[in-house]
């Protein structure tokens, strides 16, 4: 799973080119093409400063984004437009590469324009996060010289513009009925405590502040603090206690009492779009609920070979029990587990060769979920690296109760999160050549997630599932992704309630209660995202039996790697013409 931001980034900010600096002698259409690419990139960094502090682009850190209403129908304004100067370039004086630039592009405005119908924009806070964790944002910034310290400074003296634009968009959430559901809201108000009473030093925003660079004079340093502290308690902590008295007077109350979108005016509208966009498919939500179906009781049944082999011989209930309880399987401290999760991405590092001709040139580190958003986080997320090199890539693991993280999943999930997966994959796209930005640093939640999902089967293939619990850990996360085909579109389809969808998950895979709840309540604050894990991966593997059908012993699983991810994130239907492509060119060349 992608960090909030990234999963912002990558889902939303989906207008955006790159700099020609490679374009030459273009003439006619490709120049057109490329100058709107160039010209849409700029402008939208320059248009969501987050997004370029996200990047390592220090331009505009002194800003927030504006997300005021008149911003956001005013960027709906520009999507039309660009989308209408996009169609006035001949596609066909295009080469085949700059085609399908064009028409990714294409889709992700129209998609973009389609989407704000629904007004997403007004819901801006669930419990996975919002301007109550906007301070996360100074993790992604180099602190380096005196301007980044006053840009930071500038961002907290503007904090109660953002908030006021904040509270406006939930105001009017709460007028037209666009809501979450009041179980997942109710974890909101102890994330605000966290920052509305911490004043001064204490306050998140003033972590920055805490360590300077030695180049920094004392005298700029001791400035740089008083202005923070007096900033916080002036600026955040009141905008913070603002936000509280409004979410608990009025907002919490208003809430859906039951778990699912359905309940929105459009609610059936909105999560058959959330389907098609999330899967890059036109499947339903009846047929995604019966593929799930059909997954569960295949996996269930490779779950009970496990059993079997490692001889216990209660029900599968009683053994999901087992690995949940014995403390044979927990660490009991929150540097124990962190230090484990360490050795196990060293384990994995020198066994990708295996499996990979290509690997990426950018490092990733294991890092903690911060402590503030651990209880109500899942168990661990990626973050990509910045886009000029300057910070690796982070997989951030949650070690908030350790007793309830077992051992026999972290092989599987560090698989997914960091190498061969998340890290792997989206390391290698940023570091793609002549690409367009939006593909760098775009992507589609089929396909990463997809990756994520099929990379944790490669641990088969590297020789890393040798102990039969971290098999069945394996199995636990594919059952995992299973499940949520089922409850996903239970909750926000079928009208499924909050315990139901808790019910089915616990019934069918051996995650913790701490990790069910949580995870479930993630489906009801990001409806039809966790739709796209297994749909990606179920195509991945059907390519890949199909060129193992097709190429016989011709087949490399290094060759097909190649394939699948140096196009960088593509939708599913496009990933399968270039595999047939591929397949059709090495069956010509025997």
């Amino acid at each position: 799973m992608l960090n909030r931001l990234s999963f912002f980034v990558l889902f939303v900010f989906l207008a955006s080119g790159f700099s020609n600096a490679f374009a030459q002698n273009w003439t006619g259409a490709t120049k057109e093409l490329y100058a709107l690419f160039d010209t849409e990139w700029e402008a939208n960094l320059k248009d969501n400063p987050t997004f370029a502090t996200f990047l390592g682009d220090k331009r505009y850190n002194d800003r927030w984004t504006d997300s005021s209403l008149a911003a956001i129908e005013r960027r709906q304004q520009h999507r039309l437009e660009t989308l209408a100067a996009l169609r006035k370039i001949n596609r066909a004086e295009l080469s085949a590469a700059d085609r399908l630039n064009h028409d990714l592009f294409r889709k992700d405005l129209e998609e973009a324009i389609e989407g704000n119908k629904f007004k997403r924009y007004m819901l801006p806070i669930t419990q996975q996060g919002g301007i109550q964790t906007a301070d996360d944002l100074a993790q992604f910034i180099q602190f380096q010289t005196v301007k980044d310290y006053e840009d930071w400074l500038a961002r907290i003296n503007a904090f109660p513009v953002y908030m006021e634009q904040t509270l406006a968009l939930m105001r009017e959430g709460k007028r037209q009925n666009i809501m979450w559901a009041k179980a997942i809201l109710e974890r909101v108000p102890a994330q605000i405590d966290k920052m509305a009473g911490a004043g001064g030093e204490r306050n998140p925003f003033y972590a920055p502040f805490v360590n300077f660079p030695k180049d920094i004079s004392e005298s700029d340093q001791t400035r740089l603090r008083n202005a923070a502290k007096a900033a916080i308690d002036g600026k955040i902590v009141p905008s913070y206690k603002k936000l509280k008295d409004y979410f608990v007077s009025e907002y919490l109350p208003a809430a859906y009492p039951q778990a699912g979108i359905w309940q929105r005016p459009d609610g059936a509208d909105y999560y058959a779009f959330l389907a098609r966009s999330y899967t890059t498919t036109e499947m339903t939500p009846q047929q995604i609920h019966d593929r799930g179906l059909s997954e569960v009781k295949r996996i269930r049944a490779e779950m009970e070979k496990i059993k079997t082999q490692v001889g216990f011989t209660g029900t599968l209930q009683e053994f999901f029990q087992f690995l949940r309880s014995d403390a044979k399987f927990f660490y009991k401290t929150p540097d124990e587990l962190l230090n484990a999760y360490r050795a196990t991405a060293k384990k994995i590092d020198p066994n990708l060769t295996k499996v990979f001709r290509t690997l990426p040139r950018t490092p990733y580190g294991v890092i903690p979920i911060p402590d503030k958003i651990a209880p109500d986080t899942t168990t661990a997320y990626y973050s990509q690296p910045a886009a000029d090199g300057s910070r690796p890539g982070y997989y951030y693991v949650n070690l908030y109760k350790p007793e309830v993280r077992p051992k026999w999943e972290m092989m599987a999930l560090s698989l997914h999160e960091s190498v061969p997966g998340h890290h792997l994959q989206l390391a290698l796209q940023q570091e793609l050549g002549e690409v367009p930005n939006f593909r760098k640093f775009g992507g589609y939640t089929a396909f990463i997630e997809g990756w994520g999902l099929y990379s944790e089967s490669l641990g088969e293939e590297m020789g890393l599932y040798d102990d039969p619990y971290d098999k069945f850990g394996q199995l636990t996360y594919e059952m995992w992704r299973a499940v949520r085909l089922v409850v996903d579109t239970g909750i926000h389809y079928f009208k499924w309630d909050r315990q139901r969808a808790i019910d089915y998950f616990k019934a069918n895979a051996a995650k913790t209660d701490q990790d069910i709840v949580n995870e479930i309540d993630r489906y009801i604050s990001d409806p039809g995202q966790a739709l796209a894990y297994k749909i990606g991966e179920l195509k991945i593997k059907e390519l890949r039996a199909k060129s193992q059908t097709e190429l016989g012993a011709n087949f490399d699983i290094k060759e097909f790697h190649d394939i699948v991810l140096l196009s960088g994130a593509l939708p599913l239907d496009i990933l399968e013409i270039n595999v047939n492509d591929w397949l059709a060119k090495k069956k010509t060349a025997k």
